[in-house]
């Protein structure tokens, strides 16, 4: 199992790859043709202006995520977002025993959790920003 512990930030890299670029693809739209989703996100039960916020979220917190940069705030947002689709939206049209017809927002903002909880890992410009402070070599006092 030491082999697998070594590849553990390849795994969080791929894992906030995919992630990261699945709200890319989902956001983008959101953006792109405004009109469309202030209209639709009424009938979703949100107020029409969310529209925006979830483009924008989605968009640039998936970037976020693609770059390993503010990684666990990102997900941590997009984790909510999709806890809000599944509790607001999804669940009360389709019932619970439709698994596969909430199954993509549960899987995103499941990875989105497990990324807000582990964080970004090495391969991140978080591990060479904020995480190299946090765990670099502690400095000892000596008394004379």
């Amino acid at each position: 199992m030491q082999f697998l512990e070594k590849l553990k930030p390849l795994g969080l890299l791929v894992l906030r790859l995919v992630i990261g670029a699945s709200f890319l693809f989902h956001g983008y739209p959101k953006l792109s043709d405004p009109a469309r989703w202030v209209k639709a996100f009424p009938g979703f039960g949100f107020p029409s202006y969310f529209a925006y916020i979830s483009g924008i979220l989605e968009v640039f917190g998936g970037g976020l995520l693609i770059l390993g940069l503010f990684t666990r705030g990102a997900a941590l947002l997009l984790a909510i977002e999709m806890g809000l689709v599944l509790g607001r939206t999804t669940l009360p049209a389709v019932g619970i025993y439709a698994f596969g017809k909430y199954e993509l927002p549960l899987l995103l903002g499941a990875a989105a959790l497990a990324l807000a909880t582990t964080g970004a890992g090495m391969i991140s410009l978080d591990a060479f920003t904020f995480e190299s402070r946090r765990k670099g070599p502690k400095k000892s006092r000596v008394k004379d």
